[in-house]
């Protein structure tokens, strides 16, 4: 592999990401869920798999940091 070939893995799986991104247009669980065509559960394991990444211990800390290494915008 030559160096210019290397990419980082991303931080977010494609779900978490569009998790994160209906969250910030302020859906709720549920609508998410709806939305996404799974379950509320599986929502809210997408939510605590990313704050579990990020070290962080709720919703908004995981937004503030999401944004602040440019892996979400708002």
């Amino acid at each position: 592999m030559k160096d210019h070939d290397f990419r980082p893995k991303p931080l977010l799986t494609k779900r978490e990401r569009e998790v994160f991104e209906l969250l910030v247009q302020d859906k709720t669980t549920k609508e998410i869920a709806s939305h996404l065509f799974i379950s509320e559960k599986t929502v809210r394991n997408h939510i605590s798999n990313t704050m579990q990444k990020l070290g962080v211990k709720g919703r908004s800390q995981a937004v503030i940091e999401l944004v602040r290494l440019g892996e979400l915008k708002i």
